[in-house]
């Protein structure tokens, strides 16, 4: 009790003496580069914390800061934002000119930056301290938990396998963008993570704009729009080397060089990325390099070009297969079911434990087998002689992007990016016939008795052994190139025009090919029409299963109009957009014996959006948007490409969105609230039909329509220099609207004449899937002494309710929810610490990161009603009968930076 006492005190002491410490004033004046003119509501903050004010009538601003260094950061409603460093040690004044953000010379203009109590939309903004305290080498989407309505995890554990979904859409409605070229596939919008890693090391700033998002490119974004800002001019000269360690024997050695601002023209950023690890998951092994290059040059004071290029040549063990949840814990799905003991006996018989680090897609092998294994071209060992991935993935996506700002007038900007994207890689999995072990919980390959099997199979005809079942890859080929541009016309002081295209065509290659021959010489496919005799033997490389080749074309357009002034700014934007597919089957033939061509006409979409912000006091401002998008059908929808067939007539998604908020700022606390409506119409759903007695073809089901709707809020509360609070929440209410009905035609080849197939889906009231639509963070970050950061973050996540299908709900009597995750809380510890001391002008940095510190056992992922994993006898949309991935147990990951 004595000791509790003193501690009491103690305390006591310490906070009223931080509280009464020596202050001193930091004030100064904001004016227009321009004019000189007086700024009244501009922004002056200490960067990285809400310790600031406001300009006054007279662009006059003044607060207090404990004697120290800090940088001062100023912003205004459309100007460029300016940062200060001052060693504050009595008062000081500190004066800031700024220039007109639309004709300044940044990658942050091209990429639609959000800008605070300006842009009337809701956005976070992840600034590059805060990736580097809170990341620990994860995949990018992790470090945005902590923001309102997103949820991100690493799904079944493998390097880049990570996802991402805002506000109940996943990745496919989601537009994610490096320095503002997009990079979703140019096919179905997917995104997959490990083509960029080594990114977060050279990233400057990640804002994700949530909802329609203002940004100007023709691009729809549903859930939200995420912008990747890396800029070389943003690094001083010098180096810095990180080295990192962490579970599962990871190792992790990042070194950039930057050239700084070289005579006010040229900046240049090198940097490259080497990365090994088992992986924490079993068999997720990682084998990555990752560079990444900017370039600048101002050619003038109206004229700068920037030269960009990013890359991850990567390989990596993955664990793709959700389980049923007693294959990672019995104890565990004991506390979610209630069975009576006989039925617990006999489903754990069926799913015996394995462990939270389970994993089916490997297997031991006998390291005697020297089979090679073929990717990317050529042959090669395996990762490991003493087993095989079943599952492996292998890419490299470079990216490269020159961009163009000029200021052609006073009053018009013209601002121009040419992209590049190519892409060879793809992944592994099994083919044919194998052997299998049942003995878990999930069937595993039997990589021995395959080979066995493989190597006995003698076949006269070829004179060799025959492979009854092999190792594939799944290859995707590709390359991108657009062209991005847009021009601003400011008409006075309080009104631009932008206009802006976006053009870009791909070409993509999907085939498989020989991987693995597993003990055999050659494995015999006869799929291929313009093949036959011995051609129909295939050897490592040669190419099975399909052979296709889809061209893309896309072309967008659009119109924004801003107008802005101190206290009122509103945008309105219009948009279209067009694209056109090209599906190419090299296996097949068409009706005139060449390769089967599908060629279907261009499809057109069009979005339109508005909104508007209020500033009622230089502290507090509200705003309101509306948008509506019609948007163009993925691949997927148009082209069936297992059929040979594609439909002429599909049915545009519909969204229509209202957004409204509030900021509020005033010295030491920032609050955020915002409400949001979206409504997704005509979801995407094809079938494949007969036609006629001959010809086949798509219809197109509509009338699945889903509401997405919440509540979200974020604080940020400063109120000593050594203690910092952080704060998001987000409500969601996100269901299925209505139940669907409706018709298609189908040929009945039995009565030779067209029969009306009538479609019923039983959702109305029923909950969306797949992300928390309740979610809290909390951040406490602690700065005892100078250059040490310490953090505790807390996330807690709700009404999570299970990924699943709406079109399997053909049941009338099914209406129950799928299954609802157990709510859950993770705690994440993170420690930074600048030495105080330079050895030989360098400066040192420590840190370290703890993950689900408590260990918590939970899950992360699920999909209601397995296919593959379900306890039959379980009952409908319970624990038994999902299928999951458990999130990472307790990791750790730390390391040293050393910077000149």
């Amino acid at each position: 009790m004595a000791k509790s006492y003193k501690l009491l005190v103690f305390a006591m002491l310490f906070l009223t003496s931080a509280l009464f410490a020596q202050k001193y004033t930091v004030s100064g004046t904001v004016t227009n580069a321009d004019n000189g003119e007086k700024l009244v509501g501009a922004n002056v903050v200490v960067k990285g914390t809400y310790i600031g004010a406001a300009t006054d009538e007279n662009g006059h601003y003044s607060f207090k800061v404990d004697a120290g260094k800090y940088t001062i950061v100023c912003s205004y409603i459309g100007f460029e934002k300016k940062e200060v460093t001052v060693d504050v040690q009595k008062n000081v004044e500190v004066n800031f000119e700024l220039r007109d953000k639309q004709f300044s010379l940044n990658v942050t203009v091209l990429a639609d930056r959000a800008k605070e109590q300006e842009t009337p939309v809701a956005f976070s903004t992840v600034e590059k301290k805060d990736m580097e305290l809170k990341l620990g080498s994860q995949d990018i989407p992790m470090v945005l938990n902590t923001t309102p309505s997103v949820y991100a995890t690493q799904q079944g554990g493998g390097a880049g396998d990570a996802r991402i979904n805002v506000r109940g859409f996943n990745q496919r409605n989601v537009a994610v963008m490096i320095n503002g070229v997009p990079v979703n596939d140019m096919e179905n919008g997917w995104v997959y993570w490990s083509n960029w890693d080594g990114l977060g090391d050279a990233t400057s700033s990640i804002q994700l704009q949530r909802g329609l998002t203002a940004v100007n490119l023709a691009t729809p974004s549903i859930g939200g729009t995420l912008n990747i800002i890396t800029d070389p001019t943003a690094h001083d000269l010098g180096f810095s080397f990180k080295q990192e360690f962490g579970s599962g024997a990871f190792m992790k050695s990042s070194l950039y060089g930057h050239t700084g601002l070289i005579n006010n023209k040229w900046a240049m950023t090198l940097g490259i990325v080497r990365k090994v690890g088992d992986g924490v998951i079993d068999k997720t092994w990682t084998d990555a390099w990752a560079y990444y290059f900017g370039a600048s040059y101002n050619i003038n004071e109206n004229n700068r070009l920037e030269l960009y290029a990013v890359g991850a040549p990567q390989r990596h063990g993955q664990n793709l297969y959700k389980q049923n949840i007693a294959a990672y814990s019995h104890d565990y799905v004991k506390e979610l079911v209630d069975m009576p003991d006989s039925d617990w006996t006999a489903y754990f018989d069926r799913f015996p434990e394995k462990g939270r680090r389970y994993n089916e897609n490997w297997n031991v092998v006998d390291p005697t087998y020297k089979g090679k294994q073929y990717w990317n071209g050529s042959t090669g060992d395996r990762h490991d002689p003493n087993f095989i991935n079943e599952r492996e993935n292998y890419y490299h996506k470079p990216q490269v992007n020159l961009n163009w700002y000029s200021n052609l007038s006073q009053k018009v900007s013209l601002y121009t990016t040419l992209y590049y994207s190519g892409g060879t890689g793809g992944g592994s999995g099994t083919y044919g016939r194998l052997k299998w072990d049942y003995s878990g919980p999930s069937r595993v390959a039997d990589w021995n008795a395959t080979i066995a099997q493989n190597s006995a199979n003698y076949d006269s005809t070829i004179g060799g052994n025959v492979s009854k079942g092999i190792l594939r890859n799944s290859v995707n080929q590709q390359w991108t190139v657009g062209l991005l541009a847009k021009a601003i016309y400011k008409m006075n002081d309080e009104v631009r025009m932008t206009f802006g295209i976006d053009g870009r065509t791909a070409q993509i290659e999907h085939f498989r090919e020989v991987r693995d021959l597993l003990g055999g010489d050659y494995y015999y496919y006869n799929g291929n029409e313009f093949e036959s005799g011995n051609a129909y033997y295939k050897k490592l490389g040669d190419k099975i299963a399909y052979y296709n080749t889809n061209d893309v074309k896309w072309f967008g357009a659009y119109w924004q109009s801003e107008y802005a002034t101190p206290i009122f700014s509103t945008y309105a934007t219009l948009a279209w957009s067009t694209i056109k597919y090209k599906f190419t089957d090299h296996f097949h033939k068409g009706a005139d014996g060449n390769e089967l061509v599908l060629d279907p006409r261009a499809y057109n979409g069009y979005q339109f959006k508005a909104g508007a912000n209020y500033r009622f006091t230089p502290e507090f401002s509200a705003f309101a948007n509306f948008g509506y998008v019609s948007k163009v059908p993925i691949f997927d929808a148009v082209i069936d490409d297992r059929h040979g067939v594609y439909t002429d007539n599909p049915e545009n998604e519909k969204f229509t969105s209202f957004e409204a908020g509030i900021n509020y700022t005033v010295n030491t606390l920032t609050l955020k609230l915002n409400g949001y409506y979206t409504s997704w119409k005509d979801r995407a759903q094809s079938k494949f039909v007969q036609v006629s007695d001959s010809t086949y073809g798509l219809v197109f089901l509509t009338g699945m329509n889903s509401t997405h709707m919440g509540i979200e809020a974020e604080i940020a509360w400063q109120p000593v220099r050594f203690f910092r609070f952080d704060g998001a929440f987000s409500f969601g209410n996100w269901k299925y609207a209505n139940d669907v009905e409706g018709t298609y035609k189908d040929f009945d080849t039995d009565n030779g004449r067209d029969t009306t197939i009538t479609y019923k889906f039983y959702v109305d009231g029923l909950k969306v899937g797949d992300a928390p639509q309740t979610q809290m963070a909390f951040s406490f970050s602690f700065y005892p002494v100078k250059g040490l950061t310490a953090q505790a973050v807390y996330r807690y996540n709700a009404n999570f309710y299970a990924d699943w299908d709406p079109f399997s709900r053909t049941d009338e009597n099914d209406r129950a929810q799928s299954w609802q995750v157990p709510n859950y809380g993770l705690l994440d510890l993170h420690f930074r610490y600048n030495l105080p001391f330079k050895l030989a002008g360098m400066r040192f940095e420590v840190f370290a990161h703890v993950f689900n510190t408590l260990n918590e056992l939970y899950v992360s992922d699920a999909r209601d009603e397995s296919h593959y994993n379900a306890w039959r006898d379980g009952k409908k949309h319970s624990a038994t009968r999902a299928e999951v991935f458990v999130g990472m147990e307790r990791t750790w990951n730390a390391g040293f930076r050393i910077r000149l």
